[in-house]
């Protein structure tokens, strides 16, 4: 989980930074999907994860810039991040998400 915005910059344009560190993603081997809080951020490669998280940080221009990070990392099996969601919902017998 990825989330990056400036902090008290009242002159940034809050959705244009937020826009920019999604675009810096595309310049690196990663998976990603945004969503309004965060974007989940997927990678092969721990390096390669950092270095997009990195480039996602720098690419905010503001005095001041929050990244918040959070890895789940299964050393031992591979599992994206949708069958994560998948096994949720396999428990639930319906998807993991309202209409309303």
């Amino acid at each position: 989980m990825l989330s990056v915005a400036p902090l008290d910059s009242p002159a940034a344009d809050f959705d244009a930074e937020i826009a920019s560190a999604i675009d810096a993603l595309e310049d690196f081997d990663v998976r990603y999907e945004t969503h309004p809080m965060e974007t989940t951020i997927e990678a092969d490669d721990m390096d390669e994860l950092l270095a997009a998280v990195k480039a996602a940080h720098e690419s905010v221009d503001a005095p001041r810039v929050s990244t918040k990070l959070k890895i789940d990392h299964y050393r031992e099996d591979d599992l994206a991040v949708e069958e994560k969601v998948d096994r949720v919902e396999a428990h639930l017998g319906r998807e993991a998400s309202s209409d309303r």
